[in-house]
């Protein structure tokens, strides 16, 4: 049957996603096209392609026990010289995205695996390009801003051509809860 290489991430939605594409494009990426901006819960992992069913069964499960966050990309960072990557900052949603990362490669589950690095989540706008080029990506994207509400993630595939395609949307289990109707959560009631 062989092998396939997924990879489990939550999309940045548009306008944003067009224009950071564009953006890394612009700064030289060549595989900026072939990659869906996103920030990653599941790096590319190399699977038996009979094990997919199991994964997206997995990936379901996940994704009925998530809910819904706010995301808020905020400035620029790096990981030079340790990873040739500059990146957008996720300064709201980090905590749900490392928590959702952990579900994806539960030791239990089909895609259980060590990282190479610790989790750091983020939107890579360079990659493996010169020098000079990464430090225009950090500089010209360092007021860059974006904010939405993550509704759930989705599973993609490395083709053979290198281009990475949606196979499936998983959407988050459960509704946002109102501040306002927090305290309902909390087993009491207002006074009538």
């Amino acid at each position: 049957m062989g092998t396939v290489t997924i990879g489990v991430s939550i999309a940045v939605p548009e306008p944003h996603g067009s224009l950071l594409q564009e953006r890394r494009a612009g700064f030289g990426d060549a595989a900026a096209h072939g990659i869906p901006t996103h920030v990653t819960l599941l790096p590319p992992t190399e699977i038996d392609a009979g094990v997919l069913p199991a994964v997206e069964a997995h990936l379901s499960a996940v994704a009925e026990a998530g809910r819904p966050f706010p995301m808020r990309l905020s400035g620029t960072g790096t990981f030079r010289p340790l990873s040739p990557v500059v990146y957008v900052q996720v300064v709201e949603g980090a905590s749900a995205c490392a928590w959702l990362q952990k579900q994806v490669r539960d030791a239990s589950g089909p895609v259980a695996r060590d990282l190479q690095f610790p989790y750091h989540p983020h939107v890579t706008v360079a990659h493996g390009i010169d020098e000079a080029a990464m430090d225009r990506a950090y500089e010209d994207l360092a007021d860059y801003r974006a904010e939405w509400s993550c509704t759930g993630f989705a599973l993609y595939e490395q083709g053979p051509d290198g281009i990475w395609r949606k196979l499936h949307e998983y959407a988050f289990g459960g509704p946002v809860v109102p501040p306002q109707a927090a305290h309902l959560d909390r087993g009491s009631l207002p006074a009538h």
